[in-house]
């Protein structure tokens, strides 16, 4: 698909976001902002600025078909930048309409492209919208769907009634730690995650800089009396490393973190069945955790094998019950829709045979093809289902979940979601993970120790927010986790 798009200047202002859009409705497209003879769709967009912000936009296909659309509204602000913002706001809202009219496909999150829609509907409300304006602007200015508006209500609902503070946690912090290893790298995969095999050398060193950067974050926040909200291992897969050096880990964190004992929330991702240990186990009970992720991903073998992922189906449901047997009470497990040779028959299985486990919470994942993964690079080997078959297995987790007893409280997009749709995690009421409603709604800094961890820091008064991340790969961030440290002491020492 070739579309030529005219009239709009600077091009370098809009050419990213249209961009991004043009990528909902073609997986292959080549945009042009001059006229050309190849085109199969020519739009024009023109922009008045006067008193009112006037934009309007007409395609033309090939077989002289013209769709028209038109965006009218008062300026919110007087401010340059801030004006150009409404523009480019004005242009997509066009751009989308126009698309929407030629394919006869609804894009459902509308215009909102970014990661966190939630956090917009948080922001209206806060600002004094009621929930009839709040939704009225998301439906007329964002042209996101009802069925899209109601699922965000239900989560910002859900994560007040979780955390009836979360506007006012700005001066607590949360820890992520990152563990940059697995049994091996699954092939959608783009977190830091190398295959521990062989690697005791790194593993030990990376051990040593993780523990050097805990201590002085904590000393840091003891100084200053800032309690910490949840701490969160991810990864990698935290449960790769042994037992003996879990257990010495958790004991850091209690030594050098102040008043672990009230912190709200500790969880461990285990996802990788194959990590989970009798002896592991005990090691987390030992140190009062028991919120854990088990991932199975898919109930389907072929499904596993093609992804990359060494564990049996059997496995997955083993570790589950061996959890349960040490006094794990809280069990996340992650589902994928439209894994590669999946449709709705394999998903409808998948969900079958989750009902027989019953995890306290449960994220159904839609499918992204992420830039640098395996399943990027060789696409034409990874067959994929189509958007409405996409959609479909969608529907089928929401009434699922619904039927079952849980209650969506958090949401995330990606880029190259499949179907555009988004990331939903679901929990039986009061089993949900602060943590995650932490880091997608951005309400205070959370500070990423270890491999490919990243910082998000918060300003606590004015909520801009500084991004830091540590090195991805062992042998850097083996070396230079001192100079990471300080980096991010500095950061701090500016925000408290």
């Amino acid at each position: 698909m070739r579309i030529d798009i005219c009239g709009l200047e600077p091009v370098d202002r809009f050419q990213r976001s249209l961009e991004v859009i043009t990528g909902l409705f073609f997986e292959e497209q080549t945009l042009s902002f001059a006229r050309t003879e190849e085109a199969n769709v020519r739009v024009t967009i023109h922009v008045q600025q006067g008193e009112q912000l006037v934009v309007v936009g007409t395609l033309q296909d090939e077989h002289s078909h013209t769709y028209a659309a038109h965006y009218e509204r008062f300026w919110k602000t007087e401010e340059e930048k801030g004006r150009m913002k409404q523009v480019k706001h004005a242009v997509s809202y066009i751009y989308l309409s126009l698309l929407q009219q030629y394919t006869g496909v609804v894009q459902q999150w509308g215009i909102l492209t970014g990661v966190r829609p939630v956090k917009l509907l948080h922001q209206k409300l806060r600002s004094g919208f009621t929930k009839e304006e709040a939704h009225r602007t998301l439906r007329e200015d964002y042209l996101v769907t009802d069925e899209k508006i109601e699922l965000m209500q239900h989560i910002v609902d859900r994560q007040l009634t979780v955390v009836p503070d979360l506007y006012d946690l700005s001066k607590e912090v949360s820890i992520y730690i990152g563990i940059p290893f697995c049994p091996t790298k699954c092939a959608y995969c783009t977190f830091p995650a190398y295959a521990i095999q062989g690697k005791q050398g790194s593993v030990d060193s990376f051990l040593f800089g993780l523990h050097y950067e805990m201590e002085k974050i904590g000393q840091f926040l003891k100084e200053r009396n800032i309690p910490i909200t949840t701490i969160y291992y991810g990864g990698g897969t935290p449960t790769s490393i042994t037992a003996e050096e879990m257990d010495a880990l958790y004991a850091h964190m209690y030594r050098v973190f102040p008043n672990v004992e009230r912190v709200r929330e500790i969880t461990v991702e285990a996802g990788r069945p194959d990590t989970i240990t009798s002896e592991k186990l005990a090691v987390l009970k030992k140190w009062n955790i028991d919120r854990i992720s088990i991932n199975p991903q898919s109930y389907i073998q072929e499904t596993l094998r093609a992804i990359g992922r060494h564990h049996t189906v059997e496995e997955t449901i083993e570790k589950f019950h061996l959890a349960r047997e040490a006094g794990m009470n809280n069990i996340n497990m992650d589902l994928i829709i439209g894994l590669p040779g999946e449709g709705v028959e394999q998903f409808h299985y998948t969900l079958e045979q989750t009902e027989k486990l019953m995890p306290e919470s449960l994220t159904v994942h839609t499918l992204s093809f992420k830039r640098a993964s395996e399943m990027t690079k060789n696409k034409e080997k990874y067959k994929v289902a189509d958007r409405d078959e996409i959609s479909e297995m969608m529907k089928r987790a929401e009434r699922w979940t619904k039927e079952k007893g849980y209650v969506p409280y958090y949401l995330y997009r990606q880029k190259n979601i499949l179907g555009n749709l988004e990331n939903v995690g679901y929990a039986l009421p009061g089993q949900e993970s602060i943590y995650n409603i932490m880091i997608m709604e951005e309400q205070q800094s959370i500070i990423g120790l270890g491999c490919g961890a990243s910082s998000k820091f918060v300003h606590p008064e004015t909520k801009a927010i500084t991004h830091f991340a540590n090195p991805k790969e062992p042998k850097v961030y083996n070396e230079h986790y001192e100079h990471y440290t300080n980096e991010k002491l500095k950061m701090m020492e500016q925000l408290f």
